[in-house]
């Protein structure tokens, strides 16, 4: 056999004489090209050890009758196939029924008779590679759960100006919620609407997939696969749709773009948390309006008072559900500082607003943790940011559960 690194052999046939079945290499160079080589019986033992094997998706053991006084020597290349995680598929021409019994039993994954029914053999090869698609998914995704309500909660985080910590909120409230519970935890989706400058690829160290892109320029042509394929998952827990590879202009996507997005995710997802840039957008009204909770995240400085009347008055003119923003102070002061305290309490007075989540500064164990691509709950689980986003995410679940019992 001969293999390149342009075209590696990705499947064998193993036969004592693979010319007595030429219907089955008519259909391996159908469905792999020339991707596939042969090997006898002795051959393929020796072949499993070595470092070209590592590519092997699956071989097809071709026997017949005269074979079956082989069964010992053809039932230690089927285990031995299975110990380097190579797929086996039995072709057996007028053998006997306590001999492919046996085979199976040794952990052959599908049985073709031979002659070759049209299409049959290309039919078991997409049957294994689709049984390892699924054995690759966690157990626990959703797109394995048939219970598909479509009600997730949505909950939206929004900068009242840059450096407050929205994204930072954004990431580690969506980890928080991912692993509130531990026998049963909830499915969690963080969607990055930061077409610009997004960076919950960069604070989770997830890839941006080019598949992003191409998924929001045409969401009409979406559906579950595309989606499926345009996430990322983060430690087989929570699911992450990035933002796209290149800085895109914000009005790249409309609101019915966003709205398609959205429904699709709260159709697999019990929380959906959605990253929103800065800038007020044209889709920021069909966040906004879909969210149960739109949090709003601001400093005790000058420009973040200035910027909340400026969104107070900006979604009041267009009367948007106004009631639905909850403002978190980011580097609250401490319990024990009684001038930050009352500070806070004139700040909320000055704007009308209330103050529901104070958020203590984490230090530099937040910049850290971001720069590396962790959440704090798996790099600083003491740090007093995390604590209280933990909190955060409890009374979350917990307000969430006593609705549902209620409903």
């Amino acid at each position: 056999m001969t293999q390149t690194e342009l075209s590696p052999i990705v499947a064998c046939t193993i036969s004592r004489d693979v010319q007595n079945f030429d219907l089955l290499i008519e259909d391996m160079e159908t469905a792999l090209g020339e991707n596939w080589g042969d090997l006898g019986f002795a051959e393929s033992l020796a072949f499993f050890n070595q470092p070209e094997a590592d590519s092997l998706e699956f071989v097809a053991v071709a026997i017949d009758e005269t074979d079956e006084d082989d069964l010992v020597l053809l039932g230690e290349i089927i285990s031995l196939a299975n110990a380097r995680g190579i797929k086996v598929i039995l072709i057996a021409e007028d053998v006997s029924p306590s001999a492919l019994h046996q085979l199976l039993r040794q952990g052959a994954h599908e049985f073709v008779p031979y002659p070759l029914p049209e299409g049959e053999l290309q039919a078991a090869i997409e049957r294994l590679q689709k049984e390892e698609e699924a054995a690759a998914e966690p157990a626990h995704s959703p797109f394995n759960n048939s219970e598909r309500v479509g009600d997730g909660v949505l909950l939206a985080v929004q900068p009242i100006s840059g450096g407050t910590g929205a994204t930072t909120l954004a990431v580690n409230l969506a980890w928080e919620l991912a692993t509130v519970e531990k026998n049963n935890p909830p499915r969690v989706c963080l969607i990055d609407l930061g077409l610009q400058t997004g960076s919950v690829a960069t604070y989770l160290d997830l890839p941006r997939r080019d598949v992003v892109y191409e998924m929001w320029a045409d969401t009409d042509a979406m559906d579950e696969d595309i989606f499926k394929q345009a996430l990322a998952t983060f430690d087989d827990k929570l699911w992450v749709l990035t933002a796209p590879t290149d800085m895109l202009p914000l009005d790249l996507i409309s609101s019915e773009d966003v709205s398609r997005v959205l429904e699709l995710a709260r159709l697999h997802f019990d929380y959906v948390i959605v990253d929103m840039p800065s800038t007020l957008v044209q889709w920021t009204e069909t966040v906004l309006t879909s969210a149960q909770v739109y949090f709003c995240t601001l400093e005790l400085d000058m420009r973040s008072a200035q910027n909340a009347l400026r969104l107070k008055r900006a979604l009041k003119s267009e009367d948007l559900p106004v009631e639905k923003l909850r403002y978190c102070l980011n580097r609250a002061p401490k319990f024990t500082d009684l001038n930050g305290k009352s500070r806070v309490k004139r700040l909320g007075e000055s704007l009308e607003i209330g103050i529901e989540v104070q958020l203590p500064d984490g230090g530099r164990q937040v910049s850290q943790s971001c720069d590396q691509g962790t959440p704090l709950g798996s790099s600083a689980a003491k740090n007093p940011l995390r604590k209280e986003i933990a909190k955060l995410a409890s009374s979350l679940h917990e307000l969430g559960k006593n609705e549902a019992e209620a409903a």
